[in-house]
């Protein structure tokens, strides 16, 4: 009898310990008030974006008070964004924004085109964008301490790399206008990005020649802007290719000062044709308006970035070797 006792304790002991709890997560030596329940937990995934595990931990942490939860979260954010910063970041986009007579298009990258397209990538780039407006020059820095919405928008760019996963980038900026400028802005299925200066004309004359831009990407507006030492390095080696064809010295010179001519209407924005109606010239079309050029910026997504090349063949021979 006393056997068949310690048998039945026995086994309601082991059902006790197996049976699933009705009492939400209390962190230990904490009281029962800093309950830790699924409901702030989804609460604060909600607000933060940041994982069920992690905001588990958060609220634990911080004895379920939700503020303190969330700096646990904006401070573990911060140390996964330091770890993704060497990341190449070469994908992204180029957004624009105007107000008044002033333009600018921001470069934001991120790691891959997936990114790129996410909703909460591209509502944080044009709000890089927007406060972009009220930066004097183009200093990243001025840009990247900007608040907006109460937060700085490098604080918002770090949450953005714990929320997404991704190294985020707000690299470069470029701004025109002024007072008495017309400016505009064109922007290429979000990876060209294109602003024009002119003086007079209209803000629909100023996208068509930004247009042109997106599409020709002249490296000058006028001749002007050419550096003499590209033009004499082009002339000596037009000169030796002429000096080939065997023509007298006379002959010889008046070919160069042709083929210069025809180099310069090639890499100047005002005398390429204009892509819109090709019999004309860019220039032409701005007289014709009664304008003139002042100046161009324009940004391409990643230029200028040395993009890891992926070799999936060797990653799988390594790790073979290595087992």
């Amino acid at each position: 009898m006393k056997l068949s006792l310690s048998v039945i304790a026995l086994s309601v002991s082991a059902a006790a310990a197996f049976a699933p709890s009705s009492l939400p997560f209390v962190r230990p030596g904490t009281s029962l008030n800093a309950e830790v329940t699924a409901a702030l937990i989804k609460e604060l995934r909600e607000s933060t974006g940041a994982g069920m595990m992690d905001c588990k931990k958060a609220l634990v942490e911080s004895d379920g008070d939700m503020s303190a939860a969330v700096d646990f979260l904006r401070e573990k954010g911060l140390g996964k964004a330091d770890k993704k910063a060497s990341r190449v970041a070469a994908e992204g986009k180029i957004v624009a924004a105007t107000a008044g007579d002033k333009s600018v298009v921001v470069e934001v990258n991120c790691e891959t085109d997936f990114v790129a397209k996410d909703a909460n990538f591209l509502g944080f780039a044009q709000s890089v964008a927007d406060a972009a407006l009220g930066v004097e020059g183009e200093d990243i820095s001025t840009l990247l301490a900007t608040e907006v919405d109460g937060s700085s928008i490098d604080d918002t760019r770090q949450a953005m790399v714990s929320k997404i996963g991704e190294n985020i980038q707000v690299r470069r900026m470029a701004a025109m206008g002024g007072e008495g400028s017309t400016t505009a802005s064109y922007i290429h299925m979000g990876k060209i990005g294109v602003l024009v200066e002119l003086e007079g004309g209209s803000e629909e004359l100023a996208t068509d020649v930004a247009m042109h831009i997106a599409a020709m990407s002249p490296p000058y507006a006028t001749a002007d802007e050419v550096p003499q030492e590209e033009l004499e390095k082009e002339r000596r080696i037009l000169t030796v290719q002429a000096a080939d064809s065997g023509k007298p010295a006379e002959i010889v010179e008046k070919m160069v000062e042709g083929r210069i001519r025809k180099y310069l209407e090639e890499i100047c924005l005002v005398s390429q044709s204009f892509v819109k109606s090709t019999d004309k010239t860019v220039g032409q079309l701005l007289e014709e308006n009664g304008a003139k050029i002042k100046g161009f910026k324009r940004l391409q997504v990643g230029e200028g970035i040395e993009k890891k090349q992926e070799d999936f063949a060797a990653e799988v021979a390594a790790a073979v070797g290595g087992n």
